[in-house]
């Protein structure tokens, strides 16, 4: 498989459906509770829209050979939270990383592969070790907030893979949810 970088495309053109979603992210948000209870809640809400037909445009689920694609279809005013379709081609992953803020995602379409790390000191340095490796088929939600959170994310499979992501941060501004990329550890496990 090959790492693949993507540029993000904004596609604001929210449907009905997508409308709905932000407006139930922005009432979950707006109570301030911890990073935590934000994506329990969060979670909550992903879930029973992530697999509804009308959720994205026609244009929101298209990919690209070169990478796999990041479709921003919301942004909020004050940064607080972004709504992101990625999909992704057979074959194409991220590398592996940690985020900026708490992140919710769920899969509408396919499956994606996520191995997820742990850092370990080791001496004057650390390393990466695998803690988990986990299939997300198709209606899975799962979410957390930082720290601990370095992972990768892969379509193996060899279907289109499509999931949406709730990041608490602005991705417009950011470019990516991304905080740090990581060296690929290979396959050492905790």
């Amino acid at each position: 498989m090959t790492v693949t970088t993507m540029t993000p495309s904004r596609d604001t053109r929210v449907t009905p459906l997508g409308a709905n979603l932000i407006d139930d992210v922005r009432a979950v948000v707006a109570r301030g509770v911890s990073p935590e209870r934000t994506v329990e809640l969060v979670t909550e809400a992903l879930r029973t829209y992530v697999t509804r037909p009308g959720l994205l445009t026609d244009e929101q689920t298209a990919g690209s050979a070169d990478h796999y694609t990041q479709h921003v279809l919301h942004a909020e005013p004050d940064g607080s939270f972004s709504v992101v379709a990625l999909v992704w081609l057979p074959g194409q992953r991220t590398p592996v990383h940690d985020h900026v803020s708490w992140c919710v995602t769920g899969v509408r379409q396919g499956s994606e592969q996520e191995r997820r790390y742990a850092l370990v000191p080791q001496g004057e340095k650390s390393r990466l070790v695998v803690t988990e490796e986990v299939t997300n088929p198709r209606g899975s939600v799962c979410g957390f907030a930082p720290p601990g959170d370095i992972h990768e994310v892969r379509n193996s499979g060899s279907d289109t893979a499509i999931s949406v992501h709730v990041y608490g941060a602005d991705v417009t501004r950011l470019g990516s949810s991304v905080r740090r990329v990581y060296e690929h550890p290979g396959a050492a496990r905790a």
